[in-house]
């Protein structure tokens, strides 16, 4: 039997690029609700039903941090280009403006998990710089809970 493959996509999400982000509160959570619904529309208005049928099969947001605002996203191996040209048209979540950065792209679970680790830890650091002493301990314990949800990512 042959195991089904599937690509995973670590994307970094902008929110609403031209506010000031030292001084602006994010107007939207950002949830696996929201990012999936998101692209779903998106697939759908771009490709239409059978386009979204046939990516519907694998898609799945598997991982969202609304602090650092890192994603990542599974597609099948044979649709995740049109996944991934959806993402890119994606241009608001609620009444939210987005923009999608894909930050890797990798074929297993295991790389995909890695390169997120990676990017999770160098986002918080970011974040912490910017926070500066404003970082509360709720905080730094979510971060340390969603660095922990990638290592027990599964398929």
């Amino acid at each position: 039997m042959v195991a089904f493959k599937n690509r995973y996509l670590v994307m970094e999400v902008y929110l609403d690029p031209n506010r000031d982000i030292a001084t602006a509160d994010d107007p939207i959570v950002l949830t696996q609700f929201n990012v999936s619904k998101a692209i779903k529309d998106n697939i759908l208005v771009n490709f239409g039903e059978c386009g979204l049928a046939s990516c519907i099969g694998s898609f799945q947001v598997k991982y969202v941090n609304p602090i650092t605002k890192l994603c990542i996203i599974r597609a099948s191996r044979v649709e995740y280009q049109k996944v991934w040209c959806a993402i890119t048209m994606v241009r608001c979540i609620g009444n939210c403006s987005v923009l999608f950065n894909l930050l890797d792209l990798s074929g297993s679970i295991n790389a995909c998990k890695a390169a997120a680790l990676k990017c999770e830890q160098m986002k918080f650091e970011q974040y912490k710089l910017i926070v500066g002493e404003r970082l509360s301990a709720d905080v730094t314990q979510h971060i340390q809970n969603c660095i922990e949800k990638i290592k027990i990512l599964e398929h």
